[in-house]
């Protein structure tokens, strides 16, 4: 009876840190993503870079703000999760943009129709 206790404790232990392990990463703050951005994205058809802009306002996780391109304007909504970035604009073609935050960079893969191409950008 004794093996059949320390086997279960141990299970118990071990469950109980892995889960306290994955929920501290769940609960990271967010990334500072507030600021206005300037945008350097990879063309899908042609491969040259094309500057984008983005204002970004930053509730906890949740993201709001302004896109401006060269073909077409508007809002975007998004969230942050850790130096994890996601958003997307409220555009007649829309735009999704996925990376990471480092700072005053971000950089990751954009994608429109479903094809895509990387992005980086520069907080101004």
């Amino acid at each position: 009876m004794g093996r059949r206790f320390s086997r279960s404790w141990v299970l118990l232990l071990a469950v109980l840190l892995f889960g306290a392990r994955g929920a501290a990463r769940a609960q990271q703050p967010p990334e500072d993503a507030r600021g206005n951005w300037t945008i350097f994205s990879k063309n899908i058809d042609n491969n040259e870079t094309v500057e984008k802009h983005v204002q970004i306002h930053q509730n906890g996780s949740q993201l709001s703000g302004r896109f401006e391109g060269p073909n077409q304007s508007g809002g975007i909504q998004g969230t942050v999760n850790g130096h994890h970035i996601e958003f997307s604009t409220k555009t007649r073609n829309v735009l999704t943009f996925r990376g990471q935050i480092d700072g005053n960079h971000m950089s990751g893969m954009y994608g429109i129709h479903g094809r895509h191409a990387e992005w980086r950008a520069v907080r101004n």
